[in-house]
């Protein structure tokens, strides 16, 4: 599973934050981070989902507002959202 994350959509309501540890506060920037990301277009980050944290990182991209997360299953179909 692969998660990916779109900074410039995020608007910093930091829900995904108590979802799963992944992500962190940015207050200065006022958005979320996807910690071990990796930028792959500007802004655009992606990292692969642990097995033992696939359902955090479901619902963390269920609690975005601005569907600024989307996962993808192992065959890269878009799972959520």
């Amino acid at each position: 599973m692969r998660v990916e994350y779109d900074e410039d959509t995020c608007i910093g309501m930091f829900q995904c934050v108590a979802e799963w540890e992944a992500f962190e506060k940015d207050k200065s920037k006022g958005k979320a981070v996807l910690e071990g990301g990796e930028e792959v277009e500007d802004g655009v980050f992606v990292r692969e989902v642990p097995a033992d944290a696939e359902l955090d990182a479901k619902f963390a991209a269920r609690s975005c507002p601005v569907d600024a997360i989307t996962i993808y299953d192992d065959d890269g179909e878009q799972l959520i959202p």
